[in-house]
């Protein structure tokens, strides 16, 4: 295993797979940024992650050695949170997010506090493809050319999506006093 910036890529397919299962155990807090990008609600998350970890390592085959780990689970995630999102449309449910009722309190919120909430809510008001960007550019860290090769796209779809998605971010967050 070689690990290298951010990322971990193993140069070849373990034999038993001890060696991918501590690579993916390794990337599980990135996983979990992630998943709160993509789905905003904690438990929606964490399930997301979940389904990932689950088809990662029931599909290891499908993995290609020498390629960037993160960059595939980053992809597996995307697609379970869209298959997440169309089962949801076909069953017709309507689900509150978890902001409207996660933030009560008894008024001791620092500024920093109340500035991160605040910034969460408007991610979780973009639209999907300018949410994933995020995610993996300005959260996660991945360079352009990194999350255009995870999302399987060109670069300048990523740079156009953050510029939008950078825009947007800042309209809503000036609305705010």
């Amino acid at each position: 295993m070689k690990i290298r910036g951010p990322s971990v890529v193993l140069v070849s397919m373990p034999d038993n797979l001890p060696e991918l299962r501590e690579a993916i155990a390794a990337l599980l807090p990135r996983l979990r940024r992630f998943g709160r990008t993509l789905a905003s609600r904690r438990e929606d998350a964490d399930d997301l992650v979940q389904v990932a970890i689950e088809k990662a390592l029931t599909r290891t085959e499908q993995w290609t050695p020498g390629t960037r780990l993160d960059s595939w689970m980053f992809r597996i995630m995307q697609n379970a949170w869209i298959d997440e999102l169309r089962a949801r449309e076909r069953r017709g449910q309507t689900f509150l997010p978890e902001e409207e009722g996660e933030h009560v309190s008894d008024g001791h919120h620092s500024g920093a506090q109340l500035d991160a909430i605040r910034v969460r809510e408007a991610v979780a008001r973009l639209g999907p493809e300018h949410r994933i960007v995020v995610g993996l550019v300005l959260v996660e860290g991945l360079s352009y050319q990194e999350a255009a090769d995870t999302l399987a796209v060109p670069v300048g779809t990523v740079t156009s999506r953050l510029a939008r998605a950078r825009e947007a971010l800042q309209q809503m967050l000036g609305e705010w006093p």
